[in-house]
């Protein structure tokens, strides 16, 4: 009965996750006065400005057409910049290809 009232007492803490470097004031204005939106992406705890792009849902067939990326599984244009996780695109030729992007 005594053990047990000693591993009650363990609990395990939660991770500690570094607390990363926020945009400036200036960054930030920046940032939403272009469309965009403040967050943190990816592995890094950074922020970063999350932007729309103009081109969002276009239709294309290769990198050239995107100012970010031709997502393949739809031929079209993402939506905003950067980009994070794992997905498949379109390069300069082209060709399908696949990253993850953490």
């Amino acid at each position: 009965m005594a053990l047990a009232f000693v591993l009650a007492g363990c609990t395990e803490e939660p991770p500690v996750l570094p607390e990363g470097k926020p945009l400036s004031a200036a960054e930030r204005a920046e940032c939403l006065a272009a469309g965009g939106s403040v967050g943190r992406g990816g592995m890094l705890p950074d922020e970063i400005c999350i932007r729309p792009l103009k081109d969002a849902g276009k239709a294309c067939t290769m990198a050239a057409d995107c100012e970010g990326v031709c997502l393949a599984e739809s031929r079209t244009c993402s939506k905003v910049t950067p980009l994070f996780g794992c997905y498949e695109f379109l390069d300069g030729q082209g060709r399908q290809l696949a990253i993850c992007v953490d």
